[in-house]
């Protein structure tokens, strides 16, 4: 609200492909924030925004999505027909001879995001609709090697699940989240934006600010997340903000 009252547009832009725009809506409102559906920008949104842009679904072909319930939400959206995600959790494999897993041949597309229930079932699905569909398009929401689910570690993020597929299919993905510039030239494109006018905030070096830094914005790194300031100023570290602050209460001059 601070930042409104002076005048400036806010947008949260996150990798978390776990939640649609409306599901982060719901938790902005549980908050107690004002935030409208446009000004949230996840992968899951972005994924979705892709297949729209290359009118994907004019080609009748349906998507088999690895991750959770927000890359679904966002497809129905568009009224893209699409399989898996939730709803393959328990699903298992028959390991006995002549035993082959079908698959959808309709499968244009696979979309990868975060799934703590990835398994073998969907590792194997996936790769058949990428290695046998003629022209199935291999998208990743992420490349995040890890991710935060508790406050106690990190995670292994959706890089480990990419991985799996990459490594299978020997293919690499149509990346649609940070640091890629399909979310920033949707924002530039829908609200008339001015790059050098968009300070990008973050926590992460490798998302946040390289997506800011690599997309012609001004980057800011805030360090009440994944990196400390040690990191930030070692000397094995080759990505640099244009600013830092200890957090975002800086804004306020506090």
């Amino acid at each position: 609200d601070y930042l409104r009252e002076q005048g400036k547009k806010v947008y949260f832009v996150t990798n978390n492909a776990r939640k649609s725009r409306a599901g982060y809506k719901k938790k902005f409102d549980d908050l107690g924030l004002q935030i409208s559906p446009e000004e949230v920008l996840s992968s899951s949104f972005a994924a979705a925004a892709y297949l729209d842009q290359v009118n994907f679904k004019e080609s009748g072909k349906s998507v088999y999505v690895v991750g959770d319930v927000g890359i679904g939400e966002e497809l129905d959206l568009l009224d893209i027909p699409w399989s898996g995600g939730p709803a393959d959790m328990d699903k298992q494999i028959e390991l006995k001879s002549g035993f082959a897993l079908p698959h959808d041949e309709n499968v244009g597309a696979v979309i990868c995001g975060f799934d703590y229930g990835i398994n073998y079932y969907k590792i194997q699905y996936a790769q058949l609709c990428i290695n046998e569909n003629p022209g199935c398009l291999f998208i990743a929401t992420n490349l995040d090697a890890l991710t935060h689910l508790t406050d106690a570690q990190e995670w292994a993020g959706n890089g480990a699940m990419v991985g799996a597929l990459k490594g299978c299919t020997g293919k690499e993905p149509i990346v649609v989240g940070k640091p890629s510039p399909l979310l920033i030239d949707y924002l530039v494109g829908k609200f008339g934006l001015k790059k050098e006018r968009i300070l990008m905030v973050g926590d992460r070096l490798d998302t946040d600010i390289v997506f800011g830094n690599e997309n012609g914005l001004k980057s800011c790194l805030t360090l009440t997340g994944v990196t400390s300031e040690s990191k930030l100023l070692g000397p094995d570290n080759q990505i640099i903000p244009d600013v830092y602050v200890d957090s975002i209460n800086a804004f306020r001059g506090a």
